[in-house]
């Protein structure tokens, strides 16, 4: 494939159903890059390829039809990635040509070539690492590439920690790859999900690498559970953007007669839900679900609806998510239902709120957030 060609596939992929909007894209210039460097120095007929970490397809489908490769298995955290794959790739005529696969043995096994967008996070780093020296073939490379705003010296050391060379490639087009060879041999146990009780909620909360905050209490979370006094009894409790599953564990503490489902676009947070829910003997009555905005969930299904909402997309601050987010609570609670929501108090989210959902008022605030309680008309 030429460079025209490959521009013209990326041209044509959309985030959908992700936010879009002309200021975000559905692939950057690492994707090129990564794609650049494998075709060139990495790629021969027996090549056996998976991608870690693509967000819309650029990687996945890029290497199906710029390197040769006749099929790619694939990880994705985000479900709105996964589903955004599987629409470009019936766009570009390339369905049935890769496979979907969570962390672990059956997407690595035998691969000796993975290509990874580094990362946000170096937990996320080393989880992956971990995965990649414990499971792919011994002579497994791993063209791991960011943009350079987001890099760190910490993200050398963490593949140093898993791989005997770890050679940073030089810039292009304010990207750069970083090639990770000869995996090290790894511990018994992997590194994730982190285990940990927090002292001050009372909880075990376990966080795999991708989970918002780890292990620990995210700030906003902390200042919305000082209300759990103040929510109404509910039968029927969504924590949306569940994390690690914190809130609804905590409310699920707090009233013992309610259902909560837990909702999170991250798969990682998803599996570290799962787990915090049975570490704390409540896997009965905590329901995780992998999912993108409630699009799985009845209208008018939820009596009460708890959110801490992200204010980025990606490395972008952008309000689209959160905005989504009020949308879909909009949607599943009941009339009289309540969104119980934590946010930044400079975003001045409530006139939002109450244009979406319905009355809004202004529970608490202090130095950093606010939280409101909107009711579903």
């Amino acid at each position: 494939m030429t460079a025209k060609q490959l521009e013209s596939l990326f041209n044509a992929l959309r985030r959908f159903p992700d936010v879009e909007a002309v200021n975000l894209q559905a692939y950057d210039a690492t994707d090129k890059l990564l794609l650049q460097m494998a075709a060139s120095d990495h790629i021969l007929p027996e090549t056996n390829a998976v991608v870690i970490g693509d967000r819309y397809g650029a990687l996945t489908l890029g290497a199906l039809v710029g390197t040769g490769v006749g099929h790619v298995r694939v990880n994705q955290d985000l479900y709105t990635g996964r589903l955004a794959l599987q629409r470009n790739a019936e766009a570009a005529g390339l369905q049935g040509r890769f496979s979907s696969h969570e962390l672990g043995a059956e997407l690595l096994e035998g691969a000796n070539l993975v290509l990874m967008q580094l990362p946000k996070s170096l937990a996320e780093l080393e989880e992956n690492a971990d995965a990649v020296a414990r499971y792919a073939a011994p002579d497994a490379v791993l063209l791991a590439g960011g943009r350079i705003k987001h890099m760190s010296l910490g993200m050398n050391k963490v593949l140093d920690r898993y791989f005997s060379s770890v050679q940073p490639q030089l810039a292009r087009q304010k990207s750069r790859v970083l090639v990770a060879s000869n995996p090290k041999p790894v511990s018994s146990e992997p590194p994730y999900p982190v285990v940990e009780q927090l002292q001050e909620l009372g909880i075990t909360v376990c966080a795999h690498g991708a989970a918002f905050s780890g292990a620990r209490l995210d700030i906003g979370t902390r200042y919305l559970l000082t209300f759990l006094d103040r929510m109404p009894e509910a039968r029927r409790v969504v924590d949306l953007g569940c994390g690690t599953g914190i809130l609804a564990t905590m409310f699920a503490r707090h009233q013992p007669e309610a259902s909560l489902v837990a909702s999170d676009q991250s798969a990682a947070a998803v599996a570290s839900a799962i787990a915090t829910a049975a570490a704390n003997g409540l896997e009965s009555r905590i329901s995780v679900i992998h999912d993108d905005a409630l699009s799985t969930f009845e209208a008018g299904s939820a009596d009460l609806v708890l959110l801490n909402p992200p204010f980025h997309l990606g490395a972008s601050v952008h309000a689209g998510a959160a905005l989504k987010m009020f949308e879909a609570a909009a949607r599943v609670l009941a009339p009289g239902g309540e969104l119980w929501t934590v946010y930044n108090s400079h975003l001045q989210y409530r006139p939002t709120l109450e244009r979406l959902i319905g009355p809004t008022v202004e529970e608490g605030r202090n130095p950093k957030f606010t939280v409101t309680r909107s009711r579903r008309g």
